[in-house]
């Protein structure tokens, strides 16, 4: 059986690096020794492959062959760098068949931190925002559509904000936790699962997206939604557990059909022979493509919850926020609460930067001492610009660095955009009116919202 993320026992040296990074403590074996990952405790957030340095050489004769490897991991024959021994199942060899075969429809959703990391692959600035070069890169690949998932961002905060709001005026369980965060979503229903009814019913903007892939986009493309493949690029090795799900598929099909971790779209652009750093910058597709700068911070953390803030306020006061940049909730160091005063309304938010951090803000809920409405948990140590598809930052002297030039990236992106806000996003407001009706109404639960399951 194949499961998202490996441990390839032939590279494994039993350095412990991966057992002192897991967040949940899934790895573990003696020192010196190849480990091993508990699967029912694992939540594929990949930090392992981040931080794995035991490595086979290109040419290496000492272990079963490179090639038979590299097929077995889903890799594409033209990968050059070494392979290491925690590593995620690749999808990049079904994608390029299904680019390639003529009887289907490729659409292609891509999340906010990829476009922050993607630079780095091509030997340019790690976090040089490279939006507009991946679109034209995508289009080169062949894909039929190419949406954003900054978009269904946007619509994840018209959801989720509006649960939110009738949660608090409609007593209902609360604190609220965010459900983007698929590792996160996993974390609760193996270890927690007396909890799961304070998740958000929201599916992440990943599903969101492929729902609409195949009821909204089919209908407005005129397309046969059975002839739709739907590709999703994250920095999240989590998100092909997620998308692999089978209550995503409200829309009668698999709201995603394969998952690209940032890495993999690296390999495949170069397996296409695109020459990225000289692309012009292209723009996504209209329909499910235009995003506001409150859809592209859910890729650092605190930035869902900020984006959620940011139109909350409005939905509630009718008024305009005074100032869109809310730092209270902003560069979390493992556990950060604010409170946000919203007209007569006083929220208690919690914003939680990686797993291991999460327990004692989940002992105060258990315990009755909670006194916070609305919890942010993202399983990587930075949120998703640190996921472990993001192309991999080997010296630990050069990971801080890395990841503050990512999340400063993506504040200066949202700075520069001329809609900051979701609810002005005039896509979303389209989509609404011409397909789902209204936030949390029949057609938007039917297609937008899931249920959890007890695992482990």
């Amino acid at each position: 059986m194949q499961y998202t993320i490996e441990i390839d026992q032939e590279l494994c040296t039993g350095c412990q690096r991966c057992t002192n990074v897991c967040p949940v403590g899934a790895i573990g074996g003696p020192e010196g020794m190849p480990v091993d990952i508990n699967y029912d405790k694992c939540c594929f957030c990949g930090q392992c492959v981040q931080i794995c340095s035991a490595y086979q050489e290109y040419k290496s004769e000492t272990t079963k062959p490179r090639e038979i490897k590299m097929q077995e991991r889903g890799l594409l024959d033209n990968v050059k760098e070494p392979l290491f021994a925690a590593h995620n199942m690749g999808h990049v060899q079904q994608v390029w068949q299904a680019l390639n075969d003529p009887d289907v429809v490729t659409m292609v959703q891509c999340a906010p931190a990829v476009r922050v990391g993607l630079a780095e692959d091509f030997g340019m600035e790690s976090g040089e925002l490279v939006a507009g070069k991946m679109i034209t890169a995508l289009r080169k690949l062949g894909f039929d559509k190419v949406y954003d998932t900054n978009f269904t961002a946007d619509l994840t905060i018209m959801e989720e904000g509006s649960e939110l709001i009738k949660r608090i005026q409609e007593n209902g369980v609360l604190p609220m936790f965010t459900s983007c965060c698929p590792a996160w979503v996993k974390y609760v229903e193996q270890e927690h699962y007396d909890l799961q009814a304070n998740l958000s019913s929201c599916k992440s903007p990943q599903q969101m997206a492929g729902a609409l892939f195949k009821t909204y986009g089919a209908q407005v493309d005129k397309i046969d939604p059975k002839k739709i493949v739907s590709v999703s690029v994250m920095p999240c090795t989590a998100k092909k557990f997620e998308a692999a799900r089978p209550e995503m598929k409200a829309s009668g099909f698999q709201d995603v059909d394969l998952v690209l971790t940032t890495r993999e779209l690296a390999n495949l652009i170069k397996y296409a022979g695109i020459d990225f750093k000289h692309l012009e910058a292209g723009k996504p597709d209209s329909v499910l493509g235009n995003y506001t700068g409150a859809g592209h911070i859910f890729g650092v953390t605190g930035g869902v919850m900020e984006a959620a803030l940011r139109t909350g306020y409005e939905l509630i006061t009718g008024k305009p926020i005074d100032d869109v940049n809310i730092l209270e909730v902003r560069h979390s160091q493992g556990v950060k609460r604010a409170t946000i005063q919203v007209g007569d309304l006083t929220i208690k938010t919690v914003v939680v930067a990686g797993l291991a951090n999460v327990e004692p803000v989940l002992e105060q809920i258990k315990n009755g001492t909670a006194d916070f409405q609305f919890v942010e948990v993202m399983a990587c140590p930075q949120g998703c610009i640190s996921g472990g598809g993001q192309p991999k930052v080997l010296l630990e002297t050069e990971r801080t660095d890395v990841y503050a030039k990512r999340m400063d990236s993506m504040y200066k992106h949202d700075e520069e955009l001329p809609l900051r806000k979701s609810h002005e996003n005039p896509e979303v407001a389209k989509l609404y009116k011409d397909f789902l009706g209204k936030p949390l109404g029949h057609k938007s639960h039917e297609l937008l919202h899931t249920h959890y399951v007890r695992r482990g």
